[in-house]
This record gives structure tokens, C-alpha cells and sequence, in this order.
């Protein structure tokens, strides 16, 4: 019994942690004909510079990325994030933050440590993330949604630029 308490705590604490494998086990990019509408998303930008409604971008492919003050990976991913935005912005790339159960303060100052240059939502009850099918463990998760406003790609791991960058790049030539 003790054994089987030890191992399913190191699980939940390795999704976490920075030495998850860039090509983890449910990091994937989703075949056209099996992709599902993304659920309805939007909230108030934590930045208090307005609201961020997915629907609003439909023919644009949108990364979503759920984060969180607590997650080292979600710290050393954000430039890697600013990198791909950099090189995609122009293509009609838009990206949004999600941060989950966590608490304003730590997530505030985060933002300001890291400076994004994209919004955050605040889901402190991790609905948004639910409704995605990202558990609160399971973080960083960053998926992909195609111009069609489906769900492209799930990346269940910290990304880097070589990761991320080819997904979208692909979901920009694909039509919409």
C-alpha cells in the first residue's frame, strides 16, 4: 500500500517538473479528421486591459497555454513561448495564457517577473483547463487550435521553440 501511495505522488509531482521529455507521452499534433471544436473560452485579461473570447478568432490559429506561478516548467517555457510568437505574430498567430488554481498575487507577480507580451486569464477554480480536459496536474499544457477553432494540438509537457514553432507553422498552411 505504501508503495503504490509513493509511486502515484512521484506521478502527480512529475507532471510538474522540468525533466518531463520534450516529446512526452500525450504531447500531439491531431489528425484534420479527428479534431474536435475547442470549448467556449474567454475571460478577463488579468492585465485588466479588457476580455479574451475565443470565439473572436476564428480563421486565426490560437495558442493556449495553461500555466502557473507554482510550475518551474511554466517559468523556463515563457521565453521559449515569446520566441514562437515573435515569429508567428505576423501570420495572424494569437496566443493567451491561462493560469490555473493558483492565487492572484503569485500570478501577478509572475507576470510581471516573466513579462509576456500576450494576455493571461485567471481560472483560480481550473474550469477553464477542465473544459479543455487539462488537469490541474498535468501543467504546463499548451494546445493548439486550428483556424477552424478545433483543437489541433496538445503538448502535456513543457514546450520549446523546436517543439511548438512546426505545429503552428504547419496549422498556418493548412486552410481554413
Amino acid at each position: 500500500m505504501r508503495r503504490a501511495l509513493v509511486l502515484v505522488l512521484v506521478l502527480f509531482l512529475a507532471a510538474c517538473t522540468s525533466s518531463t521529455p520534450k516529446n512526452a507521452l500525450g504531447s500531439r499534433k491531431i489528425d484534420v479528421a479527428k479534431r474536435v471544436a475547442a470549448p467556449t473560452m474567454g475571460g478577463e485579461l488579468m492585465d485588466g486591459s479588457g476580455r479574451f473570447e475565443l470565439a473572436q478568432h476564428k480563421g486565426q490559429v490560437v495558442v493556449v497555454n495553461f500555466w502557473a506561478s507554482y510550475c518551474p516548467p511554466c517559468r523556463s517555457e515563457a521565453p521559449e513561448l515569446e520566441k514562437v510568437l515573435a515569429a508567428t505574430k505576423s501570420q495572424g498567430v494569437t496566443f493567451i495564457g491561462v493560469n490555473i488554481r493558483d492565487q492572484r498575487d503569485p500570478a501577478e507577480a509572475y507576470l510581471a517577473d516573466i513579462k509576456p507580451t500576450y494576455g493571461s486569464i485567471f481560472d483560480p477554480s481550473g474550469s477553464l483547463a477542465l473544459n479543455f480536459d487539462v488537469p490541474p496536474n498535468s501543467i504546463p499544457a499548451t494546445l493548439v487550435i486550428d483556424k477552424a477553432g478545433r483543437i489541433a494540438a496538445v503538448m502535456r509537457s513543457e514546450v520549446d521553440q523546436a517543439l511548438l514553432e512546426p505545429v503552428v507553422r504547419d496549422l498556418l498552411a493548412e486552410k481554413a
